[in-house]
């Protein structure tokens, strides 16, 4: 092993999700759906894996249990193998622990020199109900940090006077190589595949998806985690202050033989980035494209799927040239079929809305109408874990195609935008940002001629 020894106090436990079955013959390791046979074992070894299936142990109360048999094979292959989680202490405390979810990878034949070494840029330190935990995306493992004196050391070994022993400085630079928290130098800026990706974007996707560290459905998807600890928010949010607008229905009877074909729609769809300022769009036709795309329906669904029928996006028309409608901004009332006031145009937060859009349209302009897509994120949250906010960005994208469908339609030009000036629209609208948020934005008008 690179490693030098781990200090005596360390104690060892078989990973959670892990059962150890021992038999006269040898031992099976079960961690569905990976499984591996122990055969080869003497008495002394599986008495000392029956002392792991007891609950945690150094290596010295192992040894004690195996009764003198040599029991550093098992243990090496146990620890690289990654069926155990190990625990490093010295002085009587705690320091750090490695707690696996996958399959190691192997230990590094050569360290990284201490001049060199860094904390890879995809590295997450954070706290959760248990501490600090250090999570790399693409590791094998999480890595607990219980003494705040190693914290200094994430910056490379060189970098603090730090006053953990030195075995344990080095075997902690030594596990962190292991795990895939430190690389050499700025290696990951010369590659184009690390460099393209950033830590959010990476420790999102990976968080948000199954794979190695997420396996089961026991803290992943609908869990309905919230159920009898929190109240469910209501489908409809409620209602802003102002006198509501009510806005003209569709004859959907009559739009399903005159509207053209869904494949034409498809192919014609297209992103339109200047409009008509002589002839914007109409109050009737953004009252259309809204029931279209957005409404809800007496049923409570919409136009769009929604996982778990959350339908927790709501639509706030910022209205700069809209013919027979004040500017302004508004809510769209998706069961009444209704905008409400919510915010004057000239507000400072309202103009940050609309000139952020200006990146997206020809020569800097100004949008007739944009559609801010707010969540309110509690809707998914509380049935959904850690899933939850890739299931928003989903639901953003169906209802930007739905809107972009009925928009080409009806005639009319629209724009997605891949940003929004989320800081703005909370200031604008009044709403803690962590119970509704501005997810999405969409441009509309009439397209120039």
């Amino acid at each position: 092993m690179l490693a030098s020894p781990y200090p005596a106090q360390t104690r060892f436990a078989l990973r959670a999700g892990v059962t150890c079955l021992t038999t006269p013959a040898g031992a099976v390791l079960l961690n569905p759906p990976r499984n591996e046979k122990l055969t080869g074992l003497g008495a002394g070894a599986l008495q000392a894996l029956k002392t792991l299936n007891q609950g945690p142990a150094t290596a010295a109360e192992m040894a004690t249990a195996a009764a003198g048999d040599d029991i550093t094979g098992l243990m090496r292959k146990l620890t690289d193998g990654g069926w155990l989680a190990v625990t490093v202490r010295d002085g009587g405390r705690d320091l750090y622990s490695i707690r696996p979810f996958a399959q190691p990878a192997p230990r590094p034949e050569v360290a990284l020199p201490t001049w060199s070494a860094t904390l890879s840029k995809f590295a997450v330190l954070h706290r959760d109900a248990q501490g600090f935990v250090l999570e790399h995306p693409r590791s094998w493992c999480d890595l607990r940090i219980h003494d705040p004196r190693l914290l200094a050391l994430l910056d490379g070994p060189l970098a603090a006077d730090s006053p953990v022993a030195a075995a344990v400085k080095t075997q902690f630079m030594a596990d962190l190589q292991w795990c895939g928290f430190l690389v050499d130098g700025d290696e990951e800026e010369h590659r184009f595949a690390t460099r393209s990706w950033n830590a959010p974007d990476l420790w999102f996707h990976r968080r948000s998806t199954l794979g190695a560290r997420t396996v089961t459905w026991d803290d992943f998807g609908p869990t309905r985690w919230a159920e009898g600890k929190f109240p469910e928010l209501p489908a409809r949010r409620a209602p802003f202050a102002g006198e509501p607008i009510f806005l003209p229905k569709p004859d959907l009877v009559a739009l399903r033989v005159t509207d053209p074909s869904l494949s034409a729609a498809l192919e014609d769809r297209v992103s339109t980035r200047a409009f008509d300022e002589s002839a914007p769009v109409t109050a009737a036709q953004l009252g259309e494209l809204l029931f279209r795309s957005a409404r809800t329906r007496e049923d409570g669904s919409r136009p769009y799927p929604s996982g778990g029928g959350a339908y927790e996006l709501e639509v706030y028309p910022v209205v700069r040239n809209v013919a027979g409608l004040e500017s302004g901004m508004y809510h769209y009332d998706s069961v009444d079929h209704a905008l409400r006031p919510v915010a004057v145009y000239d507000a400072p937060a309202v103009q940050k809305l609309v000139k952020s859009t200006s990146a997206t349209l020809a020569g800097g302009a100004e949008p007739q109408v944009v559609l801010l897509v707010s969540a309110r994120a509690g809707r998914v949250m509380w049935s959904y874990e850690q899933v939850a906010y890739a299931n928003i960005l989903k639901h953003v994208g169906v209802l930007m195609q739905t809107v972009y469908l009925a928009a080409t339609a009806m005639n009319l030009g629209v724009v997605a935008q891949g940003f929004s000036d989320t800081s703005a629209f909370a200031t604008a609208t009044g709403l803690d940002e962590l119970e509704e948020c501005n997810v999405g934005s969409i441009i509309v008008g009439s397209p120039a001629r």
